[in-house]
Protein backbone atom coordinates (compact mmCIF):
# COMPACT_ATOMS: atom_id res chain seq x y z
CA UNK A 1 0.00 0.00 0.00
CA UNK A 2 1.27 3.48 -0.80
CA UNK A 3 0.23 7.14 -0.77
CA UNK A 4 -0.99 9.11 -3.78
CA UNK A 5 2.40 10.67 -4.46
CA UNK A 6 3.93 7.24 -4.95
CA UNK A 7 0.99 6.22 -7.15
CA UNK A 8 1.59 9.30 -9.29
CA UNK A 9 5.30 8.44 -9.58
CA UNK A 10 4.59 4.85 -10.56
CA UNK A 11 2.10 5.82 -13.25
CA UNK A 12 3.87 8.92 -14.60
CA UNK A 13 1.00 11.28 -13.78
CA UNK A 14 0.24 13.85 -11.08
CA UNK A 15 -1.48 13.61 -7.72
CA UNK A 16 -3.93 16.36 -8.73
CA UNK A 17 -5.00 14.46 -11.85
CA UNK A 18 -5.37 11.23 -9.89
CA UNK A 19 -7.63 12.98 -7.38
CA UNK A 20 -9.81 14.24 -10.25
CA UNK A 21 -10.07 10.74 -11.70
CA UNK A 22 -10.93 9.30 -8.30
CA UNK A 23 -13.58 11.93 -7.53
CA UNK A 24 -15.12 12.20 -10.99
CA UNK A 25 -14.99 8.63 -12.27
CA UNK A 26 -14.41 6.42 -9.23
CA UNK A 27 -11.26 5.09 -10.91
CA UNK A 28 -9.31 4.64 -7.67
CA UNK A 29 -10.54 2.64 -4.70
CA UNK A 30 -8.28 3.58 -1.76
CA UNK A 31 -8.36 2.26 1.74
CA UNK A 32 -8.11 4.68 4.65
CA UNK A 33 -5.82 4.59 7.64
CA UNK A 34 -7.13 5.34 11.12
CA UNK A 35 -5.79 8.85 10.61
CA UNK A 36 -7.88 9.29 7.45
CA UNK A 37 -5.05 9.02 4.91
CA UNK A 38 -5.81 7.29 1.61
CA UNK A 39 -3.69 4.27 0.70
CA UNK A 40 -3.54 2.74 -2.78
CA UNK A 41 -2.43 -0.63 -4.10
CA UNK A 42 -1.19 -2.27 -7.28
CA UNK A 43 -4.71 -2.68 -8.66
CA UNK A 44 -5.20 1.09 -8.42
CA UNK A 45 -1.99 1.54 -10.37
CA UNK A 46 -3.17 -1.00 -12.94
CA UNK A 47 -6.47 0.84 -13.42
CA UNK A 48 -4.62 4.13 -13.95
CA UNK A 49 -2.41 2.49 -16.55
CA UNK A 50 -5.42 0.96 -18.30
CA UNK A 51 -7.11 4.36 -18.37
CA UNK A 52 -3.97 5.93 -19.81
CA UNK A 53 -3.95 3.26 -22.51
CA UNK A 54 -7.59 3.94 -23.40
CA UNK A 55 -6.89 7.69 -23.53
CA UNK A 56 -3.97 7.05 -25.84
CA UNK A 57 -6.34 5.20 -28.19
CA UNK A 58 -8.50 8.31 -28.40
CA UNK A 59 -11.28 7.65 -25.89
CA UNK A 60 -12.73 10.58 -23.95
CA UNK A 61 -11.87 10.64 -20.25
CA UNK A 62 -15.26 9.37 -19.06
CA UNK A 63 -15.23 6.55 -21.61
CA UNK A 64 -11.63 5.65 -20.78
CA UNK A 65 -12.45 5.46 -17.07
CA UNK A 66 -15.48 3.22 -17.69
CA UNK A 67 -13.40 0.95 -19.87
CA UNK A 68 -10.60 0.76 -17.30
CA UNK A 69 -13.08 -0.13 -14.56
CA UNK A 70 -14.87 -2.65 -16.75
CA UNK A 71 -11.54 -4.37 -17.47
CA UNK A 72 -11.23 -5.28 -13.79
CA UNK A 73 -14.86 -5.84 -12.78
CA UNK A 74 -16.87 -9.03 -13.05
CA UNK A 75 -20.53 -8.68 -14.06
CA UNK A 76 -22.69 -7.29 -11.29
CA UNK A 77 -24.81 -9.74 -9.30
CA UNK A 78 -27.23 -6.97 -8.35
CA UNK A 79 -29.72 -7.55 -11.17
CA UNK A 80 -30.21 -11.28 -10.48
CA UNK A 81 -30.66 -10.58 -6.76
CA UNK A 82 -33.34 -7.99 -7.52
CA UNK A 83 -35.17 -10.20 -9.99
CA UNK A 84 -35.07 -13.14 -7.57
CA UNK A 85 -36.58 -10.95 -4.81
CA UNK A 86 -33.53 -11.56 -2.61
CA UNK A 87 -33.67 -8.57 -0.29
CA UNK A 88 -30.80 -9.52 2.01
CA UNK A 89 -28.55 -10.47 -0.90
CA UNK A 90 -29.31 -7.22 -2.75
CA UNK A 91 -28.49 -5.16 0.34
CA UNK A 92 -25.27 -7.11 0.89
CA UNK A 93 -24.21 -6.41 -2.69
CA UNK A 94 -25.04 -2.72 -2.38
CA UNK A 95 -23.18 -2.52 0.94
CA UNK A 96 -20.11 -3.97 -0.74
CA UNK A 97 -20.34 -1.70 -3.76
CA UNK A 98 -20.80 1.49 -1.75
CA UNK A 99 -17.95 0.39 0.50
CA UNK A 100 -15.53 -0.01 -2.41
CA UNK A 101 -16.59 2.59 -4.96
CA UNK A 102 -17.81 6.16 -5.04
CA UNK A 103 -21.55 6.81 -5.05
CA UNK A 104 -21.32 8.08 -8.63
CA UNK A 105 -19.58 4.95 -9.93
CA UNK A 106 -22.05 2.61 -8.15
CA UNK A 107 -24.94 4.53 -9.67
CA UNK A 108 -23.41 4.60 -13.14
CA UNK A 109 -22.06 1.04 -13.30
CA UNK A 110 -24.57 -0.95 -11.23
CA UNK A 111 -27.79 0.74 -10.10
CA UNK A 112 -28.74 2.54 -13.31
CA UNK A 113 -27.87 -0.41 -15.60
CA UNK A 114 -30.02 -2.67 -13.40
CA UNK A 115 -32.92 -0.22 -13.62
CA UNK A 116 -32.57 0.06 -17.40
CA UNK A 117 -32.49 -3.71 -17.84
CA UNK A 118 -35.55 -4.18 -15.63
CA UNK A 119 -37.37 -1.47 -17.60
CA UNK A 120 -36.51 -3.10 -20.92
CA UNK A 121 -37.61 -6.52 -19.70
CA UNK A 122 -40.81 -5.00 -18.34
CA UNK A 123 -41.55 -3.56 -21.78
CA UNK A 124 -41.07 -7.03 -23.29
CA UNK A 125 -43.30 -8.66 -20.69
CA UNK A 126 -40.42 -10.60 -19.15
CA UNK A 127 -40.58 -9.00 -15.68
CA UNK A 128 -43.55 -9.26 -13.34
CA UNK A 129 -45.23 -6.46 -11.41
CA UNK A 130 -43.82 -7.95 -8.20
CA UNK A 131 -40.25 -7.95 -9.54
CA UNK A 132 -40.44 -4.39 -10.83
CA UNK A 133 -41.98 -3.03 -7.63
CA UNK A 134 -39.56 -4.96 -5.41
CA UNK A 135 -36.51 -3.66 -7.27
CA UNK A 136 -37.76 -0.08 -7.46
CA UNK A 137 -38.70 0.11 -3.79
CA UNK A 138 -35.47 -1.47 -2.56
CA UNK A 139 -33.31 0.84 -4.66
CA UNK A 140 -35.42 3.86 -3.78
CA UNK A 141 -34.86 3.21 -0.10
CA UNK A 142 -31.11 2.93 -0.55
CA UNK A 143 -30.81 6.05 -2.69
CA UNK A 144 -32.96 8.21 -0.43
CA UNK A 145 -30.84 7.11 2.53
CA UNK A 146 -27.85 8.57 0.68
CA UNK A 147 -29.88 11.71 -0.10
CA UNK A 148 -30.47 12.60 3.53
CA UNK A 149 -29.77 16.31 4.14
CA UNK A 150 -28.73 16.84 0.53
CA UNK A 151 -30.15 20.39 0.62
CA UNK A 152 -27.63 21.52 3.23
CA UNK A 153 -24.45 23.43 2.51
CA UNK A 154 -23.47 26.55 0.62
CA UNK A 155 -23.30 25.40 -3.00
CA UNK A 156 -25.67 26.24 -5.85
CA UNK A 157 -29.16 24.84 -5.53
CA UNK A 158 -31.05 22.62 -7.97
CA UNK A 159 -34.80 22.08 -7.85
CA UNK A 160 -35.65 18.62 -9.24
CA UNK A 161 -39.06 17.27 -10.24
CA UNK A 162 -40.71 14.74 -12.54
CA UNK A 163 -43.22 15.94 -15.10
CA UNK A 164 -46.95 15.55 -14.43
CA UNK A 165 -47.95 11.91 -14.79
CA UNK A 166 -44.38 10.61 -14.56
CA UNK A 167 -43.89 8.39 -11.48
CA UNK A 168 -40.44 7.07 -12.42
CA UNK A 169 -38.26 9.21 -10.19
CA UNK A 170 -35.24 6.96 -9.57
CA UNK A 171 -33.12 8.29 -12.47
CA UNK A 172 -33.79 11.80 -11.17
CA UNK A 173 -32.75 10.77 -7.65
CA UNK A 174 -29.51 9.36 -9.09
CA UNK A 175 -28.96 12.61 -10.97
CA UNK A 176 -29.50 14.56 -7.75
CA UNK A 177 -26.99 12.38 -5.87
CA UNK A 178 -24.43 12.90 -8.61
CA UNK A 179 -25.03 16.66 -8.47
CA UNK A 180 -24.70 16.56 -4.70
CA UNK A 181 -21.32 14.89 -5.11
CA UNK A 182 -20.27 17.94 -7.12
CA UNK A 183 -21.24 20.45 -4.47
CA UNK A 184 -24.85 21.20 -5.38
CA UNK A 185 -27.71 21.45 -2.91
CA UNK A 186 -30.84 19.54 -3.89
CA UNK A 187 -34.48 20.48 -3.39
CA UNK A 188 -36.44 17.44 -4.55
CA UNK A 189 -40.17 17.48 -5.34
CA UNK A 190 -40.19 14.04 -6.94
CA UNK A 191 -42.72 12.17 -9.02
CA UNK A 192 -45.79 13.55 -10.80
CA UNK A 193 -45.25 17.21 -9.91
CA UNK A 194 -47.90 19.68 -11.18
CA UNK A 195 -46.24 22.42 -13.19
CA UNK A 196 -48.01 25.21 -11.34
CA UNK A 197 -46.60 23.85 -8.06
CA UNK A 198 -43.13 23.59 -9.55
CA UNK A 199 -43.30 27.13 -10.95
CA UNK A 200 -44.52 28.56 -7.66
CA UNK A 201 -41.71 26.77 -5.82
CA UNK A 202 -39.14 28.09 -8.27
CA UNK A 203 -40.39 31.64 -7.79
CA UNK A 204 -40.30 31.31 -4.00
CA UNK A 205 -36.99 29.47 -3.65
CA UNK A 206 -35.07 31.03 -6.57
CA UNK A 207 -32.90 27.98 -7.35
CA UNK A 208 -29.86 28.19 -9.61
CA UNK A 209 -31.40 25.53 -11.83
CA UNK A 210 -34.72 23.70 -12.24
CA UNK A 211 -34.52 20.21 -13.73
CA UNK A 212 -37.79 18.76 -15.01
CA UNK A 213 -37.50 15.09 -15.91
CA UNK A 214 -39.77 12.93 -18.04
CA UNK A 215 -39.66 9.27 -19.03
CA UNK A 216 -43.02 9.55 -20.83
CA UNK A 217 -43.40 9.33 -24.59
CA UNK A 218 -45.69 12.39 -24.50
CA UNK A 219 -45.03 14.57 -21.42
CA UNK A 220 -48.10 16.39 -20.17
CA UNK A 221 -46.72 19.92 -20.38
CA UNK A 222 -47.78 22.81 -22.58
CA UNK A 223 -45.33 25.31 -24.04
CA UNK A 224 -46.99 28.12 -22.09
CA UNK A 225 -46.53 26.31 -18.79
CA UNK A 226 -42.90 25.48 -19.52
CA UNK A 227 -42.21 29.03 -20.62
CA UNK A 228 -43.61 30.32 -17.33
CA UNK A 229 -41.34 27.90 -15.48
CA UNK A 230 -38.32 28.97 -17.54
CA UNK A 231 -39.10 32.60 -16.69
CA UNK A 232 -39.03 31.75 -12.98
CA UNK A 233 -35.56 30.10 -12.99
CA UNK A 234 -33.03 28.58 -15.42
CA UNK A 235 -34.63 25.41 -16.76
CA UNK A 236 -33.26 22.07 -17.93
CA UNK A 237 -35.47 19.40 -19.50
CA UNK A 238 -34.13 15.91 -18.86
CA UNK A 239 -35.20 12.71 -20.56
CA UNK A 240 -37.82 12.38 -23.27
CA UNK A 241 -39.12 15.72 -24.51
CA UNK A 242 -40.31 16.75 -27.98
CA UNK A 243 -38.90 19.81 -29.68
CA UNK A 244 -40.47 22.80 -27.94
CA UNK A 245 -40.01 26.55 -28.32
CA UNK A 246 -38.88 26.90 -24.71
CA UNK A 247 -35.69 28.45 -23.38
CA UNK A 248 -34.26 25.36 -21.69
CA UNK A 249 -31.13 23.24 -21.59
CA UNK A 250 -31.67 19.73 -22.95
CA UNK A 251 -30.23 16.86 -20.88
CA UNK A 252 -30.26 13.42 -22.49
CA UNK A 253 -28.24 10.38 -21.50
CA UNK A 254 -26.75 8.86 -18.38
CA UNK A 255 -27.76 10.85 -15.26
CA UNK A 256 -24.30 10.63 -13.67
CA UNK A 257 -22.56 11.86 -16.79
CA UNK A 258 -25.13 14.62 -17.20
CA UNK A 259 -24.35 15.81 -13.67
CA UNK A 260 -20.70 16.07 -14.67
CA UNK A 261 -21.71 18.56 -17.37
CA UNK A 262 -23.12 20.96 -14.78
CA UNK A 263 -20.07 22.41 -13.07
CA UNK A 264 -21.11 23.64 -9.64
CA UNK A 265 -18.73 26.64 -9.40
CA UNK A 266 -20.20 28.10 -12.58
CA UNK A 267 -23.82 27.46 -11.67
CA UNK A 268 -24.50 30.79 -10.06
CA UNK A 269 -22.95 32.84 -12.85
Amino acid sequence: MFRIGELARRTGTTADLLRVWERRYGLLQPQRTQGGFRLYDEEDAARVQRMQAHLARGLAAAEAARAALADSQRPSDLLPALLDLQEERAHELLDGLFGRFTVESVLRDHVLPALREIGERWARGEVSVAQEHFAANLLRGRLFALARRWDQGVGPRALLACAPGDVHDLPLVAFGLALRGRGWRILFLGADTPLDVLTATARAERPDLVVLSSTLAEPAAAVEELSALAAAAPLALAGRWPELAVAAIRLEGDPVELAAMLDAPAAGT
